[in-house]
């Protein structure tokens, strides 16, 4: 909800705070509550619920369309971001962060100051958390969801901090909550006072993330439950810090570049996207990326390449802080320069490449990829240099025309040799006779990309009488069922 806030907040007014808000998902029979407000909740709207009965109930319940892809890569990125405070740190389901704090907590002036440090960050970015410390990860996922606010468990009171809480505190399904709950096993600590034997015959087929007694038994610490913390991303960025704000960052990016490249030949890496990052004095930042065709380390070319983007970046009152960081990275083995001297050929291709798209996009700047089909419109495509690598034309049965008309234009045949080419016809107004003609190759619809109807192609290369050669067409047959007389098309002109 924090999240959905923030962003609507942007673009258009919020609901007040005693409105209740719902974000919604499709489900099985119609959309169902992903998220609620704390005005929504308070009126007894849970996740799960069916829009449709809860807006019975609430005429006046507001509800948003829900991002869940969102919202995971927002936690991905804040779990990177909470390792400020301890190196190890995971995403927790689809609404929580864990992070395991042993030896750190002191860093910050303990156990209480580190939670207030949490809160404080968490709330600067218009988050709110709830958060507890416990010695076993269980036991502070329970105690964060379900127990007071700031709870903090000490070694030896895991037991008994979490034992007026519900069961469904132990991240059990919603099936096995509804079982216990008819055996009157309501809070963590009924259950702890069953016998172990028979929650072990009366659970034994369950797997582990849904047996209660195993989950029990990780809450307390008699089973480890260690986090899987995924590996931080290494990241190759430089930065430069100015004793006074400036306007201009060009004095400062030659070595930027040069350090940025020092680190990424010690790790034998090139870089393919870079990233310029000013950061201003009233608190904002503006940035500029700089893609690559091949992973390149050569300061002067990144440098290059940095120049032609400076005018895009707002400097607004000036900036005390720069930023280059190395966005994708590839391995770069170190290359051996040929004795002769010569320069390498590829290497200048993807130079010119980086400074043409550096200069007028990667929108704009783009070469010919191919693929398999034998309609000849088909077989060429346009993509961004940047993002494709160049392959060798396809070798066609047949000789084609250097030049393709896109789209192929019509032309208006005089005389037409039966089952044949046209002895003369007028193409842009100007009137030609066919001296010679090779043909006909038929090209027939693919069925499986062209609708049903599409007409077959007879092609011919004719020469006309002042020696230029064109590639033209008849489009369908007579009498074939698919329309009306046969059209004629010139598609290509041949050198």
């Amino acid at each position: 909800m924090d999240r959905w806030r923030a962003i609507v907040q942007k673009d258009r007014t919020v609901p007040g705070h005693d409105v209740p808000v719902v974000l919604a998902t499709d489900g099985t029979h119609g959309p169902v509550v992903h998220a609620a407000s704390a005005a929504a909740r308070a009126r007894d709207v849970h996740i799960g619920a069916r829009v449709a009965d809860a807006q019975a109930i609430h005429p006046d319940l507001h509800v948003e369309p829900a991002d869940p892809d969102g919202d995971a890569a927002m936690l991905d990125r804040l779990a990177l971001w909470a390792r400020r405070w301890c190196p190890w740190t995971a995403r927790d389901g689809a609404e929580g962060i864990v992070l395991d704090t042993t030896g750190a907590a002191h860093l910050f002036g303990g156990e209480a100051a580190l939670l207030r440090d949490m809160a404080d960050r968490f709330a600067m970015q218009g988050l709110t958390a709830r958060l507890a410390m416990a010695p076993t990860r269980g036991a502070a996922q329970a105690m964060a969801r379900h127990g007071a606010a700031f709870g903090i468990c000490a070694a030896g009171e895991v037991e008994k901090a979490i034992a007026p809480l519900p069961v469904g505190a132990l991240r059990l399904d919603a099936e096995t909550v509804r079982l216990l709950d008819r055996l009157g096993l309501r809070t963590v600590g009924a259950l702890g006072a069953v016998p172990r034997t028979a929650l072990m015959r009366r659970f034994a087929g369950l797997a582990a993330d849904r047996n209660p007694l195993v989950l029990l038994d990780r809450a307390t610490g008699r089973l480890p439950d260690p986090l899987n913390a995924p590996a931080d991303r290494a990241r190759r960025i430089v930065r430069t810090r100015l004793a006074e704000p400036v306007m201009d960052a060009a004095p400062h990016l030659a070595e930027l570049a040069a350090r940025l490249c020092t680190d990424l030949s010690e790790a034998g890496e090139g870089a393919r996207l870079l990233r310029l990052t000013v950061y201003r004095i009233d608190g904002d930042c503006r940035s500029s990326d700089v893609a690559t065709a091949c992973a390149s380390r050569d300061p002067d070319h990144l440098l290059r390449l940095l120049h032609g983007r400076l005018d895009r970046i707002d400097p607004g009152f000036g900036f005390d802080l720069l930023t280059l960081e190395a966005l994708r990275v590839e391995p770069l083995d170190a290359g051996q320069p040929g004795l002769d001297g010569a320069r390498d050929p590829d290497a200048d291709v993807s130079a010119l490449l980086d400074r043409l798209t550096a200069r007028l996009g990667p929108d704009r700047v783009r070469w010919s990829a191919w693929r398999q089909s034998h309609v000849p419109e088909r077989v060429e495509r346009r993509v961004p240099a940047l993002g494709a690598v160049p392959a060798d034309p396809p070798d066609p049965a047949r000789e084609r025309p250097v030049r393709l008309l896109d789209p192929a234009e019509e032309v208006r045949v005089i005389y037409a040799v039966p089952e044949g080419p046209p002895a003369r016809f007028v193409w842009r107004r100007v009137e030609f006779d066919v001296l010679r003609r090779e043909g006909p190759e038929r090209i027939a619809p693919e069925w499986w990309r062209d609708r049903p109807g599409t007409r077959l192609r007879d092609y011919y290369k004719v020469e006309v009488r002042d020696g230029r050669r064109f590639w033209i067409y008849r489009e369908g047959l007579a009498q074939d069922g698919r329309g009306g007389a046969p059209r004629w098309f010139l598609h290509g002109a041949f050198a």
